[in-house]
């Protein structure tokens, strides 16, 4: 059922285990959560493929890649868009890291965390950064017309690096 309360989605908290899900990355290609497990992972929801807010928020992902990397973390791009658009929008937009399909059944992984919107068959903006465990120690929902930018994502690497977790 999705988390909805008055119109506003409720979003996985903190310190919740985060819901693992498999999707398709490309043609005959999966990408499993689980799989990612011993690093840390930036979970990008967003609405859609060639949505303006979209591309400019995954491009700035983009450019801080090995800022990601150097804390040893997975980014993962998640939408409803099937993987021919993820593939064409991802070259377009020049972006190396994987975009997920979530879109049989629609908005199956969107729902897990709360953030799927059942009125518009979209997943809301959301960000959450999980643990080397696959705990969400990050996650926040965002208005449609704004790119959260990197703040939340890094202050949240930042403190699990220095925690010194295996």
């Amino acid at each position: 059922m999705d988390q909805e309360l008055n119109g506003l989605l409720l979003p996985l908290p903190a310190g919740t285990v985060a819901p693992n899900f498999t999707l398709q990355h490309a043609l005959q290609t999966h990408l499993s959560l689980s799989s990612l497990r011993g690093n840390p992972v930036i979970l990008v929801f967003y609405p859609s493929d060639w949505e303006p807010v979209s591309r400019e928020q995954l491009t700035l992902y983009q450019e801080y890649a090995g800022e990601f990397a150097r804390y040893g973390a997975s980014l993962i791009g998640i939408s409803v868009d099937q993987t021919w658009s993820h593939a064409a929008f991802a070259a377009d937009a020049q972006l190396d890291f994987p975009l997920l399909a979530d879109f049989q059944p629609r908005g199956a992984a969107a729902r897990m965390y709360g953030v799927y919107r059942p009125r518009e068959g979209v997943s809301a903006r959301a960000l959450f950064v999980l643990d080397h465990a696959g705990i969400i120690r990050f996650g926040q929902v965002y208005s449609d017309q704004l790119d959260p930018g990197v703040d939340g994502i890094l202050t949240t690497l930042e403190a699990l690096a220095s925690t010194n977790l295996p």
